[in-house]
C-alpha cells in the first residue's frame, strides 16, 4: 500500500472514530444538566420547583450590615462570596444564550430553564442596584470564606457587602450589569414584557452611572480585587454599549459609544474580564454587510475566530489532544466562550450567506460548527482520557471537585452544622468523591499536554465556575 493511500485510509478512520464518538455523547443530558447546575449555584430560600434537591436555603441576612435586601443570586464557584462582577457576566452569557439560540432553547423544552437561571441573576442585580448611581458588587469576603470549608447553608463568616458610588467608581462593575440587564431585557421582550422594562430601566441607568464615572471597581471595592481584577473598564462600556443599542435600537448608543469607541483590535481570548471579543461579535453581527467603521468590529471578531480554527495570523495554542489552550488556572473557560462567539457568527454568516476570509483559507458556517462540536466533545469526554469535564455526565467525570456544598454531606440529610475549619479536617481533606453530585457543573480542565488531576485540593484544574458553564448553555443547545 503507498504512503498516501495509507494516510487516506487513517483519516478515514479517524473520522469515523470521531463520528461514532459524538453519536454517543449526549448533547441533550449536557444542556439539561448546565441550566441544573445553576440552581446548585443558588443563594436564598429555594423554590418549590428547585430540582437540586440536596441543597436548602443559604444567605438568608445577606445586605442586612446596609439596611438592604441582598438575598439571592449565585455563589460563583466553589466558594460561598458573591461576586457581582462575574455574577453579572455569567448572567449576560446565559441571556445572549436566549437572545441568539433561543429557538434550539425552545425546541429542547430547556427554554423555561433557561429564563429561570437568568431571572435568578437579573433579581439579584436589580436588588443590587439600589439606586442610579450605586451598585452593589460583592456580599461575603474572600479571604474569611476561603480560610473555611463550610456549606453555605451552615456559612458564619462575616456577610459583609461592597458596593461602588460617585465618589468611589466601578465603571466595569457597572458596565457589566448594564449589558447584563439590557441582554436579559431582550430575552424577556416576548414572554415578560413589564419585566423587561423594568431591567432595561436600571440597565441604562447603570450605563449612564458607569460612563459618567469612570474607573476600575477594584480601586473602589480592593478585596474583589483579589479574586476577580479587572484589567479595564472601556470593554465593558463598549460591551453595555452594544447590548443596549440591540435592546433599544437607539442611535446614540451607536454614534456616541460604539463608532467613537476604542474597538479593541484583535483580542487573544473572551473572559469575564475581556469583553472585547463579545463587543465585537455583537457588533459585527448587526453590520456584516455595513461600513467601515463597522467593518473593523468585523474584522476584529473574524480574526479572533480565525486565531481559534487554526487559520489565523496568531493561532490559539491546542493540546496534543486538540484542546484550545490559553493558561493553567480554569483554561476551560476561555473555551466556551470562543466557541460560544464562533456559533454566534457562525448564524449571522449563514443568514447573510458569507465566509470568513481566514490568512490560511475560508472558513463557513459549516466550518464553525464542526469547530465547535469537536471542542464540546473534547469536554464531554472524547478525549484521551474518556474523561467528561461536565459533572455528572456519563461515569467518567471528576469526583472531587473543589466546591463546599458538594464535598460536605447535605444539610437535609446531616444536620449537624459543619463549622470552619472541620470542614478542612472531615471533608476537605478525605480522598473519597463527593456525596453530592453537582451536575452540570464544569471543571477548570486539563492542562496544555491533556493531563488532569481529580483532586479537590486541585483548584486550578477542578474547581468550577459559572462564567465556565454559562457560554456553553448556548452551544449546547445549538448542537443537541
Amino acid at each position: 500500500m503507498s504512503s498516501t493511500k495509507f494516510l487516506s485510509l487513517c483519516f478515514t478512520m479517524l473520522v469515523l472514530l470521531h463520528n461514532c464518538v459524538s453519536a454517543v455523547l449526549d448533547y441533550n443530558a449536557a444542556l439539561t444538566k448546565s441550566l441544573l447546575y445553576f440552581e446548585g449555584q443558588r443563594s436564598e430560600i429555594l423554590p418549590a420547583n428547585q430540582r437540586v434537591k440536596w441543597r436548602d436555603n443559604s444567605g438568608l441576612n445577606d445586605g442586612h450590615d446596609a439596611g438592604i435586601d441582598l438575598v439571592g443570586g449565585y455563589y460563583d464557584a466553589g466558594d460561598n462570596v458573591k461576586f457581582g462582577f462575574p455574577m453579572a457576566f455569567t448572567t449576560t452569557m446565559l441571556a445572549w444564550s436566549v437572545v441568539e439560540f433561543g429557538p434550539w432553547l425552545s425546541r429542547k423544552n430547556e427554554l423555561s430553564h433557561a429564563l429561570d437561571a437568568i431571572k435568578w441573576g437579573t433579581d439579584y442585580l436589580m436588588k443590587a442596584h439600589t439606586q442610579p448611581n450605586v451598585l452593589y458588587g460583592e456580599v461575603g469576603d474572600g479571604d474569611s470564606d476561603h480560610a473555611c470549608w463550610m456549606r453555605p447553608e451552615d456559612m458564619s463568616t462575616p456577610r459583609t457587602t461592597f458596593k461602588i458610588n460617585v465618589n468611589h467608581p466601578g465603571s466595569d462593575l457597572a458596565g457589566e450589569t448594564s449589558a447584563a440587564l439590557a441582554a436579559a431585557s431582550i430575552a424577556f421582550k416576548n414572554s415578560n414584557p413589564a419585566y423587561a422594562s423594568r431591567l432595561l430601566t436600571h440597565s441604562k441607568q447603570l450605563f449612564n452611572f458607569a460612563y459618567n464615572h469612570q474607573g476600575t471597581y477594584q480601586s473602589s471595592i480592593p478585596v474583589a480585587g483579589g479574586f476577580y481584577p479587572s484589567s479595564g473598564f472601556q470593554d465593558e462600556l463598549l460591551w453595555a454599549a452594544a447590548w443596549l443599542y440591540t435592546a433599544t435600537g437607539n442611535q446614540t448608543y451607536l454614534a456616541d459609544h460604539i463608532l467613537s469607541a476604542n474597538d479593541g483590535g484583535t483580542r487573544s481570548l473572551f473572559s469575564w474580564d475581556d469583553k472585547y471579543v463579545g463587543a465585537q461579535v455583537l457588533i459585527a453581527k448587526q453590520f456584516i454587510n455595513n461600513g467601515s467603521r463597522m467593518g473593523q468590529y468585523k474584522n476584529h471578531a473574524e480574526e479572533f475566530i480565525c486565531n481559534c480554527v487554526q487559520k489565523g495570523n496568531n493561532n490559539v495554542k491546542r493540546s496534543p489532544g486538540g484542546l484550545l489552550y490559553w493558561q493553567p488556572w480554569n483554561d476551560l473557560q476561555y473555551t466556551t466562550t470562543a466557541v460560544f462567539a464562533s456559533l454566534a457568527y457562525s448564524n449571522s454568516l449563514a443568514e447573510a450567506n458569507e465566509v470568513v476570509q481566514c490568512a490560511g483559507g475560508t472558513v463557513t458556517p459549516n466550518d464553525l460548527v464542526t469547530f465547535a462540536r469537536s471542542q464540546v466533545d473534547y469536554i464531554l469526554g472524547s478525549n484521551s482520557k474518556g474523561m467528561s469535564y461536565m459533572v455528572g455526565l456519563g461515569s467518567n467525570y471528576p469526583k472531587q471537585i473543589h466546591h463546599r456544598g458538594a464535598s460536605i454531606p447535605s444539610i437535609k440529610t446531616d444536620h449537624v452544622p459543619v463549622e470552619c475549619k472541620q470542614g478542612y479536617a472531615q471533608w476537605y481533606n478525605k480522598n473519597q468523591a463527593n456525596p453530592n453530585v453537582l451536575h452540570g457543573a464544569i471543571v477548570g480542565g486539563p492542562d496544555e499536554n491533556d493531563q488532569y488531576s481529580d483532586s479537590r485540593s486541585n483548584y486550578i484544574q477542578n474547581e468550577p465556575a459559572t462564567v465556565i458553564t454559562a457560554p456553553f448553555v448556548g452551544v449546547l443547545a445549538r448542537l443537541a
